[in-house]
């Protein structure tokens, strides 16, 4: 009788393939999935799944856990998730290459693209490397609790070739469009899985300047494209807010990607300013793809918010004088000072002088324990302070102060121009779209998406109640095998045999989501929002189990994915 390392036994079987459940048992053996159906051979350890379902390990492709994965060995709150492999390096930020003078520089603009602490980055980052094959090497040497595949940051690249002026967004030389090109096939050798680059204008470092990638001409991104196509491998991510017209980056976009031959995913979301762009870019991805070119969509399953309170790193109060006065007080303490009548008088004196409007507070909700991410709007602050018949800042100031202080106030930036989640449904069910934007380990202090791979099952499959819904089956695909192709991992993502063993066993019933809530635990103590789910009864890595029911193993299965899978 064959003895495995071991077996899911009696669980709903969702093999990612978007095929309809079966019930089966699995086994595992020396990390991979040796066998799927009756399965009369005993596992070392055996899992009972019965009334659970069964699902591959959840591939999150769009992380930054960049600086994260050098000084600690969990990637949460994405691994309270069910989430055993994240791509990280996106945005075109990163941390390697690097010259030694140019450290403070690549903090900077991490802390004001991504919202880590830059406190925690001069702290928590060793600098043991300076190409990016030595910051890949020193990767190596770590264990983790889920697999880290990494990508090129063009504005690291961009810094380490040309000095100041590519921070100062200078044209590239003929010389230094050589280098860029050569360092570019240099990293995919050495196992990143892509390129990534930034053509946003909302992305700032802490100084406020300009990511240096932001007008990088055309020439330059089909340099780049080419060390790609000199070794033959690699992916493409962009973020670009189309500031110059659709048509026209569209345009550079697409000589990218023809020059790379590589396939290339553009995040997208719904606007406020231009609620329907997001249609005429998808019309974009599907001519590139009649066109020959491989390009998706990175969607998200719910709205992207903001998180505000005196926990996290803003409230809608934090621009005026007093309460800039109080920024570095304990949070008891400032608790204390506010709830003072003549505090809190003066305070709304000056936020009404802030010029704020109340179209603010008629898009904010409060974070309650049965928040819907979809919520009617007729319970926003605003809606709520006319139905108590008081100014809607008063009752802001007043919701921000309960809970002695850690009660939160949502607002959704993108996504949610419709008031329902609607787009969000058809992008998700769009063929050229992936999941993605979860911007786990980054945002820390006002947002807290990397809980996006849970809401996207539970809402869409389950809960939703404004609309229609989406098949478990498509959904679990999405989040599986579509990312893990999407990234060129096809070793994992499906339960089937000689497939990588990460798998999750889920008590979908109770599937959940906690609250957002800060914990200290960056280096110097630095604050993040942490999100966790309820009901993942196991998550499996390689294999190894590293979860049980919320509660962490001691196994650290997880290593540096080197390039693309087959």
């Amino acid at each position: 009788m064959a003895t495995y390392d071991l077996v899911v036994r009696g669980g709903t079987v969702y093999d990612g393939s978007g095929a309809a459940p079966m019930t089966a048992n699995i086994a595992i053996k020396d990390g991979k999935i040796a066998e799927i159906g009756s399965i009369d051979g005993k596992g070392k350890e055996e899992i009972n799944a019965s009334g659970a379902i069964v699902t591959p390990g959840f591939v999150d492709i769009h992380t930054h856990y960049d600086g994260l994965a050098t000084w600690t060995n969990r990637m949460d709150p994405s691994s309270h998730h069910g989430v055993t492999t994240v791509v990280m390096g996106n945005c075109g930020v990163g941390f390697a290459p690097v010259k030694s003078a140019d450290h403070g520089m690549l903090i900077q603009l991490m802390e004001g693209i991504e919202d880590i602490p830059g406190a925690a980055l001069h702290e928590g980052l060793p600098w043991a490397w300076e190409s990016f094959p030595d910051y890949l090497d020193y990767l190596d040497q770590r264990q983790f609790d889920m697999d880290l595949g990494t990508q090129l940051p063009h504005a690291a690249l961009r810094v380490y070739v040309m000095g100041q002026r590519g921070a100062d967004r200078d044209a590239a030389t003929p010389n230094e469009l050589m280098q860029l090109r050569k360092l570019t096939a240099e990293s995919i050798r050495a196992g990143a899985l892509g390129f990534s680059s930034s053509r946003t204008l909302n992305h700032r470092s802490i100084t406020g300047d300009h990511t240096p990638t932001v007008t990088a001409a055309e020439e330059e991104l089909v340099e780049i494209g080419k060390g790609l196509a000199d070794v033959g491998s690699g992916v493409l991510e962009m973020i670009s807010d189309f500031h110059k017209g659709v048509d026209h980056e569209f345009g550079i976009l697409m000589s990218m990607a023809d020059a790379a031959r590589a396939p290339m995913s553009i995040s997208l979301a719904q606007g406020y300013q231009d609620p329907d762009n997001w249609k005429y870019v998808l019309k974009k991805i599907d001519e590139a793809n009649n066109n020959g070119l491989e390009f998706r969509a990175q969607v998200a399953p719910r709205a992207i918010g903001i998180l505000s309170g005196l926990t996290g790193s803003r409230t809608i109060f934090t621009d005026t004088p007093t309460f800039k006065e109080m920024a570095d007080l304990p949070l008891a303490e400032k608790v204390r000072r506010l709830q003072d009548p003549a505090t809190k008088e003066k305070v709304l004196h000056e936020f009404k002088l802030l010029d704020q409007t109340l179209p603010r507070l008629e898009r904010t909700f409060v974070v309650s324990p049965e928040f819907d991410y979809e919520p009617e709007m007729h319970t926003t602050v605003a809606a709520m302070a006319q139905a108590k018949g008081m100014p809607p800042e008063s009752l802001a100031y007043d919701l921000m102060l309960e809970n002695e202080g850690h009660t939160l106030l949502y607002r959704p930036i993108n996504n949610y121009y419709d008031e329902c989640l609607d787009p969000c449904r058809e992008m998700i069910l769009h063929p050229h779209t992936v999941m993605g934007l979860g911007d786990g380990g980054a945002h820390v202090g006002f947002i807290c998406d990397a809980s996006f791979v849970t809401y996207l099952l539970t809402h869409w499959a389950r809960d939703r109640t404004r609309g229609e819904k989406i098949p478990l089956e498509t959904l679990i695909k999405a989040q599986t095998w579509d990312t893990a192709r999407a990234v060129k991992l096809n070793d994992r993502g499906l339960l089937k045999v000689g497939m990588k063993a990460d798998v999750n066993v889920i008590d979908f019933d109770n599937l959940g989501l906690g609250l957002p809530r800060i914990v200290r635990d960056l280096p110097l103590g630095g604050p993040r929002f942490e999100q966790e789910a309820s009901g993942i009864e196991a998550t499996i890595v390689s294999g190894t189990t590293t979860y049980l029911r919320g509660e962490a193993t001691q196994a650290l299965p997880g290593r540096l994915i080197r390039g693309a899978q087959s």
